[in-house]
């Protein structure tokens, strides 16, 4: 009964089943893997001390920043020179601005220094000016944003003076001179303007460090990916049972094996011929 599965249609079928089934079991174990290290890499997070009580480095010493690094306090040395305001950052509930410098060092590069926030909208808006002369500042480092970031604006169209994302690949069309593939933040509030006092900008985690929504979803890709290769098993099932119900009932004779060739009801009426039109109905030529 079951010698239709040899027949070319169903090799099709049987080759889409066979390697359908484990693709989707090994893309399910893939994304609960993901999963699995996000959990693993939140759960060492913690046990670890909070990256800002560890001791001051040098900048260079921690770069380039990792999961490692991020959040820790780096030394540097410089004098400030241009001044960005970054809008649409959210602090406490309430909508601002970050106000960011760059502090070129010694070395030639630029380090993005964001000196607080000040809530209110960025354009028009007075800040404090930074110090003068060279100066030494301790702030807990973070790699750059990217288009994932919170509060980042990557369409452009700000106006001058103004950045949506705080970024190396950004900054460095702005300013004639390298700039560090990182950033800190400052962990002392600074003297504000007519918004008030500067507040600090907290560290935020490294990406990938916690069970975040990203993580959750690799845990919801992992059953959609079970679930599918369960179906495409379900449907291949009830593609033979219904195959093999139908030739069954073909040898019972409850469905003739070719429709056209089912004998006719004897009690149906026959059909009537048509009437020609150049014919009465009794067949007499009409002139």
């Amino acid at each position: 009964m079951y010698r239709f599965l040899l027949t070319p249609r169903w090799w099709g079928i049987n080759l889409f089943v066979v390697l359908a089934i484990p693709f989707c079991v090994f893309m399910g174990t893939w994304q609960l893997g993901r999963f699995e290290d996000r959990v693993q890499s939140h759960e060492q997070a913690e046990k670890q001390p909070d990256p800002s009580t560890r001791a001051a480095k040098p900048l260079d010493e921690l770069l380039p920043v990792d999961k490692v690094t991020s959040g820790r306090p780096a030394v540097a040395t410089g004098t400030y020179a241009d001044q960005f305001l970054v809008p649409g950052r959210t602090l406490d509930d309430r909508q601002g601005f970050y106000v960011l410098n760059m502090l070129r060092t010694d070395s030639g590069k630029a380090l993005p220094v964001v000196r607080g926030w000040l809530p209110g909208s960025a354009t028009g808006a007075r800040v404090p000016a930074a110090p003068e002369g060279e100066v030494t500042v301790t702030g807990d480092l973070q790699a750059s944003e990217n288009s994932r970031s919170d509060g980042v604006n990557a369409r452009g169209g700000l106006p001058g003076g103004q950045v949506g994302m705080i970024s190396a690949a950004t900054l460095v069309n702005l300013v004639p001179y390298d700039v560090y593939d990182a950033w800190v933040t400052l962990p002392e509030a600074e003297a504000g303007g007519t918004g008030g006092a500067m507040k600090p900008v907290p560290a935020a985690a490294p990406e990938g460090s916690g069970l975040d929504l990203k993580a959750f979803q690799n845990l919801g890709y992992t059953g959609e990916w079970f679930v599918f290769a369960g179906f495409v098993l379900f449907m291949w099932f009830r593609l033979v049972r219904r195959e093999a119900e139908a030739l069954r009932d073909i040898e019972l004779g409850l469905v003739p094996e070719d429709p056209a060739a089912a004998p006719e009801d004897p009690a149906a009426p026959a059909p009537e011929d048509p009437v020609s039109p150049d014919r009465d109905a009794a067949g007499t030529p009409v002139r």
